[in-house]
């Protein structure tokens, strides 16, 4: 547990737990269906295992989670106190969607990018086989410009190093309007027609590859107006 609040107010009991470094974003992880602790760690790629390890132990001592092992496997899996948490989660994303639009440079993680995009394949809209989309981000920090998403019908991988295997097609984009894309801001057909995003590949693929990938769960969320002095 946090540091204590010293008031009786259940809102701040519940905030000396969930109001620490990541362990929101922690629960999130888990209300999304991550159970083991690289998949966690891959949804939070800027925190450190240690302090990823420290956050799952106050939570499964809190009751929040538990943790569950199969032999040598560990997942961790939200208590029914843990699931309660739904909908504190996607009211928090619904709001920060609508009300926090602005994304900063040190935003942009193209790690956290590409897993969400893994976890949203549409494997019933993919070509049958092994599908591999090679993601270009020219504006991304040294070592991060290159991925690939590797789907096959088992499962699906995410590589930032060439896995060998025939392209089959590419996607370059500045990072920022890949970005966009996933959240909702940017629509791909508006992205792909003003040049933010470009796809080469047989024309067929091309034009499929937006039907691959689900969007973020809050792309749909309404933006407000912005009311400017013209239009008054």
């Amino acid at each position: 547990m946090g540091s204590s609040y010293r008031q009786f107010c259940p809102v701040a009991k519940a905030m000396e737990l969930l109001d620490e470094r990541w362990t929101l974003l922690i629960v999130r992880e888990l209300v999304i269906d991550s159970r083991r602790f690289n998949e966690l760690r891959r949804g939070v790629p800027r925190m450190s295992p240690t302090l990823l390890s420290k956050r799952l132990h106050q939570l499964v001592r809190a009751g929040v989670v538990e943790r569950q092992t199969d032999g040598k496997e560990v997942q961790y899996v939200l208590t029914a106190a843990g699931r309660e948490l739904r909908p504190v989660i996607e009211a928090l994303g619904v709001w920060g969607t609508r009300w926090i639009g602005q994304i900063g440079d040190a935003d942009l993680d193209p790690k956290l990018l590409l897993w969400d995009l893994r976890r949203n394949v549409v494997r019933d809209a993919v070509p049958d086989g092994r599908t591999v989309v090679h993601f270009n981000f020219p504006d991304a920090p040294t070592g991060t410009r290159y991925w690939w998403l590797v789907i096959t019908p088992e499962d699906t991988d995410v590589c930032d190093v060439d896995p060998g295997h025939a392209v089959t097609v590419t996607v370059t984009a500045g990072l920022r309007r890949m970005i966009e894309v996933w959240r909702g801001d940017l629509s791909w057909s508006e992205a792909l027609r003003v040049g933010a995003v470009r796809v080469d590949g047989p024309e067929a693929l091309r034009r499929a590859v937006p039907g691959w990938f689900t969007l973020s769960a809050f792309a749909a969320v309404p933006r407000p107006v912005t009311v400017t002095p013209d239009s008054r």
